[in-house]
């Protein structure tokens, strides 16, 4: 068993269900979707360019996959999570738009916001103890050595390179999409999601991610509301 502490909309937000309708799967009820089917993207291509981010569910990582630390139990992690929602208050990214991220597209804010930049930060420190530390096999995986000096050293400390002044928000909507299909993903993404794209976004909870078993689809455990947001 992994958990997971990432940003997501509420259950019912019209951007979690928009999110997964389009990856084909919803991580809070576990419905899955059939693909969309566009005249320049057939069904089973848009399929396999949301494989990965459909298995993550629609998310922001906040605190990535990890497993519990022996001195701690599920209900520890709970406790400290619902007590950590209560004293957070929620508050708004200015904007929201679609990005690309090297080959992958993702939802991002359109310039960097320091209250979402320490509220990561806070989310990392806090629930760093529940955290096992990383065996050898899952530190290679993160080819260290394609790392920056920074990177390394918090997935060192923190057990994930992309974290502290390295963090960049983004609910990923795609997996890498090779560089002759990326102007027909970003036409559709633009499409799809322009309810979303140049207005605010409302940060209004903490979500636990849980992961069963290695590989399996990551589930909501619980959806936790910031102070100021309705549950």
């Amino acid at each position: 068993m992994r958990y997971a502490l990432y940003f997501s909309p509420p259950k019912d937000d019209p951007l979690t269900g928009a999110a997964s309708l389009w990856l084909g799967r919803n991580a809070f009820t576990g419905e899955t979707y059939p693909a969309p089917e566009y005249a320049q993207l057939a069904a089973a291509e848009q399929f396999e360019l949301t494989a990965d981010p459909r298995r993550y569910g629609f998310h922001a990582t906040i605190k990535a996959p990890f497993s519990l630390a022996s001195s701690v139990t599920e209900k520890d992690l709970m406790t400290v999570a619902e007590d950590f929602a209560q004293r957070t208050q929620a508050f708004e990214i200015p904007e929201l738009v679609l990005g690309q991220l090297g080959r992958f597209f993702a939802l991002v804010p359109g310039s960097l916001h320091q209250p979402l930049q320490d509220f990561a930060a806070k989310v990392v420190r806090s629930f760093e103890p529940f955290r096992a530390a990383l065996s050898e096999a899952d530190m290679a995986r993160r080819n260290p050595e394609k790392l920056s000096d920074s990177q390394r050293a918090h997935l060192l400390r923190w057990g994930y390179p992309y974290v502290m002044e390295d963090f960049g928000f983004h609910m990923t909507l795609s997996g890498q999409v090779p560089e002759t299909r990326a102007a027909v993903m970003k036409a559709i993404l633009t499409e799809r999601f322009a309810d979303f794209t140049g207005r605010p976004l409302l940060i209004s909870g903490l979500a636990v991610f849980i992961e069963e078993t290695r590989g399996a689809p990551f589930k909501v455990h619980s959806w936790l509301p910031l102070a100021g947001a309705k549950s």
